[in-house]
């Protein structure tokens, strides 16, 4: 490895060091996830929680989940917002660095699938900046995309739940993220199917 690589490499912290060792073999696990932000500006918002899933080989992973909530008192409080959601919140807690690491270590070089899915990885990016990491380097593949290919579809937004009821899967109540991150596995393993991806 060249001098100057190694150097750069030695300012990041243990974690993503260890994460950016495994992407160089690819996998065949894909981890649907999903986040709870307190709005839609990933440079001023902030994630309230994670939560992720595991799929192999067509099968969703049902032991393979991860869900943490992350109390942001300041921003909430700066901003005027209550935080009982985290505070009622039955997922574990983690403050954000530890949260954020706890994840990285999770999806490893798995391909992220999410709904809307550039603005999670930039959410997630912000973060990784400002724990002195590079960018996240996982695939990501956007089930609204896939919808919209399916369908030939251009334009319109897709809800989550539009695309659950078209593919007769249960509609959630959003109690709690993980019951997204699972409805994003389903319909990632329709999607797929229907697309023809190996």
């Amino acid at each position: 490895m060249l001098d100057w690589l190694k150097n750069i490499q030695k300012e990041y912290p243990e974690f993503w060091k260890t994460y950016l060792e495994k992407m160089d073999k690819k996998s065949n696990r894909y981890v649907a996830f999903t986040l709870e932000t307190t709005g839609l500006n990933s440079r001023k918002d902030v994630i309230l929680s994670i939560a992720a899933i595991g799929i192999v080989q067509d099968q969703v992973l049902i032991g393979d989940v991860f869900e943490i909530a992350i109390p942001q008192y300041k921003y909430l409080h700066d901003n005027g917002i209550t935080h009982d959601f985290v505070l009622e919140s039955k997922m574990p807690k983690l403050a954000e660095p530890a949260a954020i690491e706890n994840f990285i270590a999770f999806i490893e070089n798995a391909v992220l699938v999410g709904h809307r899915t550039y603005f999670d990885v930039e959410m997630l990016n912000e973060v990784l900046e400002k724990l002195g990491c590079g960018r996240l380097r996982n695939e990501a593949l956007d089930i609204e995309i896939m919808y919209k290919k399916v369908h030939d579809l251009s334009e319109k937004s897709i809800a989550l739940d539009e695309m659950a009821k078209a593919y007769k899967l249960p509609v959630t109540e959003h109690v709690s993220p993980t019951d997204d991150a699972y409805n994003i596995a389903l319909m990632f393993l329709k999607l797929k199917s229907k697309l023809g991806l190996k």
